[in-house]
């Protein structure tokens, strides 16, 4: 009897609801199954914040749902997918919303996490599990969907088109042949943020040494236009702060912009990542070797074993992989020379690849 993945799905079903750095990555995922498969197609369930980010890409079909509100979203999606059956159903999120979600797709393979990683009770809601594997990059294990059926290849891709509208709102915040650094200083967990002080420090160098226009993004929150203004008060040098001004499309055409942006471990980090800007990744709460922006690792200041041996009195090798490190003061094991060391080497960087 032949295996459900020995030959290509008609047609595939991705479950992956939120958070925007997780659907960025889910992204390569599908664009190398797209094609390795050129003639299967592609419907994804996710939320709707991220559909604002990814939801006009042409070549995938889109089903939106209100994460927050799960019985209302278990029954339009039942309603709305009464009619249709997949072939697959790539369950690529733990959370146990998710898995409830999933009961209304039909499907006779619904592939998830092997048992070890198939956290919340995900295990009991799939039919078929990727292969194990230890302490690897959230990417990493999403790409375990598409080696489950033989697809080895990783394309980096993301391809989200950019509407013109943004594109034009981009080029007010950095206009062409300006170099800019974005500071997009909050997470939506904040004991991962780092200091007003020390962000200003770290712009006022970047803005006086490196000769780096200083543009603050970030979303509407009352916690985020707060730590804007802090930044901006601290500041010797001039900066633009957009806090609160753009749209999620807006925001990912200034980020193509950009030389380079800093953050903490939040969505930007990945969204940078998908249009091909470096990141200076700020990490002690979490681990850059699993949740840091995929192609700038190297210049992520990473503190986390620190944190681990000084918060939880051992080494980060020995702590389980998904662990945080969430405490008060945990992001002060960060410096602002810390920041400057690791930003001076890729702007050095950037300076070598130049023709």
């Amino acid at each position: 009897m032949s295996s459900p993945f020995d030959t290509p799905p008609r047609s595939v079903c991705i479950l992956r609801l939120s958070a925007i750095g997780d659907t960025c990555h889910v992204l390569p995922v599908v664009r190398t199954l797209q094609h390795a498969w050129p003639n299967t197609s592609f419907t994804w369930i996710i939320g709707r914040i991220e559909a604002k980010l990814l939801g006009h890409i042409p070549d995938i079909e889109f089903i939106v749902v209100d994460k927050k509100k799960t019985v209302a979203a278990y029954r339009t999606l039942r309603q709305t997918l009464q009619q249709r059956r997949f072939d697959v159903l790539l369950h690529m999120q733990l959370a146990l919303r998710a898995s409830v979600l999933s009961t209304a797709v039909r499907a006779p393979v619904k592939l998830g996490f092997d048992r070890k990683r198939a956290r919340e009770l995900q295990w009991l809601f799939t039919t078929h599990r990727i292969r194990p594997a230890e302490r690897q990059h959230v990417m990493d294990s999403l790409f375990g969907f598409a080696e489950r059926f033989g697809v080895y290849e990783k394309l980096l891709r993301w391809g989200i088109p950019i509407p013109e509208s943004a594109e034009s709102y981009a080029r007010k915040v950095i206009a062409n042949g300006e170099r800019a650094l974005i500071i997009s200083p909050c997470s939506s967990h904040p004991l991962r943020n780092w200091r007003a002080e020390y962000y200003a420090e770290v712009a006022d160098y970047a803005a006086s040494h490196l000769g780096l226009k200083i543009v603050l993004c970030g979303g509407p929150s009352e916690l985020e236009r707060q730590m804007g203004q802090q930044i901006e008060r601290h500041m010797k040098q001039p900066c633009l702060n957009t806090i609160g001004q753009d749209t999620l499309l807006e925001f990912l055409a200034t980020l193509r912009r950009a030389t380079v942006l800093i953050s903490p471990d939040s969505g930007p980090a990945h969204m940078a990542t998908a249009v091909g800007t470096p990141v200076v990744g700020l990490y002690a709460a979490t681990n850059p070797a699993r949740s840091g922006p995929y192609l700038s690792r190297q210049w992520c200041v990473d503190k986390y074993d620190v944190a681990a041996r000084r918060l939880l009195g051992k080494p980060a090798a020995e702590l389980p992989w998904t662990m945080k490190i969430e405490r008060p003061g945990v992001m002060d094991l960060i410096t602002p020379d810390d920041v400057i060391k690791k930003l001076d080497a890729l702007m050095m960087a950037l300076q070598r690849r130049r023709p």
